[in-house]
């Protein structure tokens, strides 16, 4: 038996898992709840033992004329939970008060989310960056300007980069194309 699948078999007897079984992977999902209610949802999960990560922003909020610094959630309606998602695992997460739903097709055929993109999450919000909402846009996908002197004028997003993306611009008769530098946060999906 080699150092890594010793190593392997080790853990599964510290976990109660007979020698050779399938050891399911504890993966992020995202849950949907209901407008507002994502802190209610994560403190009856957390509150059950499960890993959760509810990305929150510091945002300012004024009320009767008083201005102050609120959190609110990077993603209204969405937190994450990391679990190895079996049938009675999934049960348990969806009798929480104020969930819509997991993110998936059914129990077993739920969506997960990258650990890397979870990853980013958790290291922006331990920097205390400032964050804004932002349109997903991806390479490839067809987007209008919304500002500028090129306002109104529609293009595929071919490259973007931190702020800066290379909007093309086509004329389909001629099957010709020009590209040009934008900045990413002055266009929205087409």
């Amino acid at each position: 038996m080699t150092e890594v699948s010793s190593i392997l078999h080790l853990d599964q007897l510290a976990a109660g898992v007979s020698p050779g079984a399938e050891v399911k992977a504890r993966k992020w999902y995202a849950l949907w709840t209901r407008s507002h209610c994502e802190r209610v949802v994560h403190d009856q999960l957390a509150a059950k033992g499960f890993e959760l990560f509810l990305p929150e922003a510091d945002v300012w909020s004024s009320r009767a004329g008083v201005r102050r610094l609120i959190s609110t959630p990077m993603f209204p309606g969405y937190l994450f939970v990391r679990h190895e998602m079996d049938k009675s695992g999934y049960l348990e997460v969806i009798k929480a008060r104020g969930l819509v739903k997991i993110l998936g097709e059914q129990w077993d055929r739920l969506y997960p989310v990258a650990d890397g993109e979870i990853n980013a999450l958790q290291r922006v919000q331990a920097a205390g960056i400032p964050v804004l909402p932002h349109a997903f846009l991806q390479e490839g996908q067809r987007v209008r300007i919304i500002r500028g002197p090129l306002a109104d004028i529609e293009g595929v997003l071919v490259q973007n980069k931190l702020s800066q993306g290379l909007f093309v611009l086509s004329v389909t008769l001629l099957r010709r194309s020009v590209a040009l530098v934008i900045d990413c946060t002055h266009v929205v999906a087409a």
